[in-house]
Formats: structure tokens, sequence, C-alpha cells
């Protein structure tokens, strides 16, 4: 029962990498404060599940920014032949791309600082994951740096979002 809750857990929590719309803090709320009590599925063994489908998920990202997966057709930009109308989509784009670039100078400039980036955002989700895990794609950060920085964040981040259903059980009769 507990390594099919585990396995399922898994793979919501890589669904949810790959797939922003899916929630895996919801699903692990739900699951911790309907099966919270059970011994053999503590916050720490949830946390490092979560943290491990997450980061494996993420991992397609960071190598696709990188260039080592090869993106399908439709993402890909499309060439175009001939000068292309300037219109205010276009100038805003334009902007947005030498702004990305001169970032991405800077991290591979700054490898410590793009780690920290990296560390605050697996913990915290501020600035978003997603983008985080691109720009140290794109930055060509060693990949042991972002497993170690992001496995770390991640794990810390479950367990917390795992411990929070029964801290909040345990405050709430005092609250009253």
């Amino acid at each position: 029962m507990v390594v099919t809750w585990l396995a399922i857990t898994l793979g919501v929590a890589l669904g949810s990498a790959i797939c922003p719309l899916i929630s895996v803090e919801v699903f692990l709320v739900g699951l911790v404060a309907t099966n919270g009590h059970h011994p053999l599925m503590s916050c720490w063994m949830l946390g490092a599940v979560i943290a491990i489908g997450q980061v494996v998920g993420k991992l397609l990202y960071f190598y696709a920014a990188r260039g080592d997966v090869p993106l399908p057709n439709f993402l890909r930009p499309k060439e175009r032949t001939g000068p292309e109308p300037v219109t205010r989509w276009r100038r805003f784009t334009r902007r947005c791309g030498q702004l990305f670039t001169q970032l991405r100078d800077k991290c591979e400039r700054h490898p410590g600082w793009l780690i920290g980036t990296t560390g605050i955002s697996a913990l915290t989700g501020m600035p978003p994951f997603a983008a985080t895990t691109i720009l140290a794609g794109v930055a060509r950060m060693s990949v042991l740096a972002f497993l170690l920085t992001t496995l770390t964040g991640r794990f810390v981040r479950f367990t917390a979002i795992a411990a929070s259903p029964g801290l909040l059980a345990g405050m709430l009769p005092h609250l009253s």
C-alpha cells in the first residue's frame, strides 16, 4: 500500500514538473491529510520522492535549454524569408531577447549567483522554478551543481509541506 502511494506520488511529481497545470503541492497536502497517520510513510520519504520526481522532470527542460534535447518542430522558431514588419510585438520580443541574453551572460560570468538563485527558486518557488531551470540550462550550469542544488531545495520544500497539515492540526486546538 505504501509503495503504491509512493509510486503514485512520484508520477504526480514527475507530471507536475513537466506540465505546470498539475499541482504536486495540492496532491501532497491531500495525501498527507488523508493518509498522514501511516507509520511507514513519513514526511521525509514523501519529500524525497517528490524532490526526485520534480528534478527528473525538470531535467527535460534543463537539457532542452542547453540544446542537448532537440525540440519538436512546433516549438522551433520559424525561418522567415524577406524583411519582417516592425510591429510593437516584434520590438517587445526583440527587447525581451536582449534582456535574456544579458541575464544569461551575467549568469555565465557569476556561476555562484546562478547556483544561489536556482537554490532559492527550488526552495521557495520564487523566481519561478521552471524559469530558473531554463536559465540554468541556457547558461550551461554544471549538471552536478544543478542536481545538488535543486534536489536539496525541493527536498526541504516538500518535506515542510508534507509536515504542515500535522503541524497545523496540532496547533489549531490551542488557538481556540
